[in-house]
C-alpha cells in the first residue's frame, strides 16, 4: 500500500470526526447575539477539540508525506490512532453539556494522552518499515510528543482540581503544535 492511500483514508476519517463535531452544535434559539451565549461552552469545546484533530492531521499529513513503506504494522497503528480520534467528538459533547465537571475535561485529556501514544507507536513503526530512508534521523528525538503527553497527565488530574486548568493544558499543547514541527520538513 502507498502512503497516500493510509493518507486519503485517514482524511476522511478525520473529516468525519470534525463533522460529527460540528453537527452536534445546534442552531441559537434566538436571532440575536444574546442566544449565543448559551452556545459558548460547546463553541469553546469544539474549538478545543478541533484545534486537536487539526495538529494530529496535521502532523500526520508531513508523516504520511516522508514514508515510502507501509506495514501492515503501520496500517494496524494507524487505525490505532483513528480509533482514539473517533472517540474525540464523544468528549466534545460532553464537555460542550457539562464544562464544569471534571469528568468530561479528564476524559478529552485521557483521549488526547491515548491519541498522542498511538501516534508515538506509529511514528516508530514507521521508522522501522522505513530504515534507511533517513526518516529515523528525521524523527529522531520526540521533545514536543513527550511534553505533550506530560501535559495531557497532568490535565486529568488537575481536571478534579477544576476542569479549566485541564483545559489550559490542552490548550498548551495545541499552543506548541500550531508552531509547525520542522523535524519532517527538511
Amino acid at each position: 500500500m502507498s502512503s497516500g492511500r493510509l493518507e486519503a483514508f485517514s482524511d476522511g476519517v478525520l473529516a468525519v470526526i470534525i463533522t460529527i463535531m460540528v453537527l452536534e452544535i445546534k442552531a441559537p434559539e434566538g436571532g440575536d447575539l444574546e442566544a449565543l451565549r448559551p452556545l459558548i461552552p460547546e463553541l469553546l469545546s469544539y474549538l478545543l477539540s478541533f484545534s486537536l484533530i487539526a495538529v494530529y492531521w496535521n502532523n500526520h499529513h508531513h508523516l504520511l508525506r516522508a514514508t515510502q513503506t507501509i506495514s501492515s504494522e503501520v496500517m494496524w497503528a494507524n487505525m490505532h490512532l483513528l480509533f482514539w480520534l473517533s472517540l474525540v467528538p464523544v468528549a466534545t459533547n460532553w464537555i460542550g453539556n457539562h464544562p464544569h465537571q471534571p469528568w468530561p475535561a479528564a476524559t478529552l485529556g485521557i483521549i488526547s494522552m491515548m491519541a498522542g501514544v498511538a501516534y508515538f507507536v506509529l511514528s516508530r513503526l514507521i521508522i522501522a518499515a522505513n530504515r534507511g530512508t533517513g526518516i529515523e534521523e528525521a524523527l529522531g528525538g520526540d521533545t514536543k510528543g513527550v511534553a505533550s503527553l506530560v501535559f495531557y497527565g497532568a490535565g486529568v488530574g488537575l481536571a478534579f482540581l477544576h476542569p479549566y486548568l485541564a483545559y489550559g493544558c490542552y490548550t498548551a499543547v495545541f499552543v506548541m503544535w500550531f508552531i509547525p514541527d520542522r523535524r519532517l520538513s527538511r
